[in-house]
Order: C-alpha cells, then structure tokens, then sequence
C-alpha cells in the first residue's frame, strides 16, 4: 500500500468520524486507568456499568486503597478476571500514591512500571488521557491493519511500529480510535462489512464481501 492510498484512508475515516474517542467513560487520568485495566477480556459495556457503581464512591488512587481489596472486588465482581484485577489495581493505587502524588504519571516507563499496565494501556492512557500521538494495537487495530495491509504485521509490536511509520502526522493522534471502531463496528472478524465501508474501494483485502 503506497502513501497517498493510506492518506486518502484515514481522510475518510476521519471525514466519517471527526471526532472519535474511547468508548469507556472517564473523566479524568486515573478513571480512564481503572476503567483501561478492568476492560482485559471484557466488554467496554461491562466495564462501564461496574465503573459507574465505583466512581461515586472511589475514583481516586486513595479512594481505591480506602475501600480495601473485598470492597473493591464486591464492585467489580461482574467483570472478568476481577480478583487479578482487583489486586493489580490496589497495588498500582499504592504506587501512585506513593511514587506520584496519586497522580497518573505521563510517561510510558512509569505507566508500563504498575501492575497490569503493559505496552498497550500504557499507549492509550497516553493518547486518550494525555493527547500524545500514540497507537495501541489491541485486536481489532491488528486485524484492521493486517486485512487492509495499512500496516500488515507478525505481531503487535511490529503492527504500532509500522503505523507510527506509515500514517501521516495529522491524523496519527486520532489513528488509535478510528481503526478501534472501525474494527469493532465494520470491519469485523468473521464476515466484514464491506458493502457499508466508507474506504472499501480503498482496502487491499482480497476476500471481500458485499454486506451491509
């Protein structure tokens, strides 16, 4: 896939959706932190109805600790994996209040420092929290990029690497969401909606299907 056919790609995508964002509800660093480490094999719905029961009552790194792991756990307790998560984030809590000022720190060393957050957390948390021009490769981007050969790759880190290689500076903040949603709404795994792709005349898959 050659430059202008990428640019023309994301100009479209962005022309569909001027103004993308995560689908996990946060209002500040440290919600969007929580509610990143509890979405691991969950849905951003699940999440988001465990996280609305939560913030009223803690949506600080201090709050967590005061509610103590059981109360924590009895919060989440809908979601996947909760007792890892639950003890990932007490543990990441006790950092931030200690190391940071219970502030979410906004540097990839530091975030990739607490348990739970690796590569990819560490990568939106910096995006959507801190405007950086980072891509995190989750599923859905992999898939997007391998299927439309953007930036087709062995793995995740080969994906965001020939992203942040490829995709034009004017569009490599919003890259991150528009190949999320794009995946997670159109271009999906088992039968991609191609007839209803606004860059299906774009993509270089072979095995496209005419459905709506």
């Amino acid at each position: 896939m050659n430059a202008q056919k990428r640019y023309e790609i994301f100009a479209r995508l962005r022309e569909h959706m001027p103004e993308p964002t995560t689908e996990l509800n946060w209002s500040t660093p440290f919600e969007l932190l929580t509610a990143v480490l509890l979405s691991a094999q969950a849905t951003d719905v699940g999440v988001n109805k465990a996280t609305a029961r939560l913030f009223p009552l803690a949506n600080t790194p201090q709050g967590i600790l005061d509610l103590g792991i059981d109360g924590l756990k009895e919060h989440i307790k809908t979601i996947g994996l909760y007792n890892t998560k639950a003890e990932n984030l007490m543990k990441t809590c006790r950092i931030l209040v200690d190391q940071f000022g219970g502030e979410v720190p906004q540097t990839r060393a530091a975030l990739e420092a607490l348990p739970g957050v690796g590569r990819k957390t560490a990568n939106v948390i910096l995006n959507t929290a801190f405007g950086q021009a980072t891509i995190a490769v989750d599923t859905h981007i992999f898939r997007v990029s391998n299927r439309t050969r953007i930036a087709p790759g062995k793995n995740v880190v080969d994906v965001e690497q020939k992203l942040m290689r490829h995709v034009p500076k004017e569009f490599r903040k919003d890259a991150h969401h528009w190949l999320i949603l794009h995946g997670r709404y159109t271009c999906v795994a088992r039968r991609p909606r191609c007839g209803s792709c606004v860059i299906e005349d774009l993509c270089e898959y072979p095995d496209k299907l005419d459905i709506d």
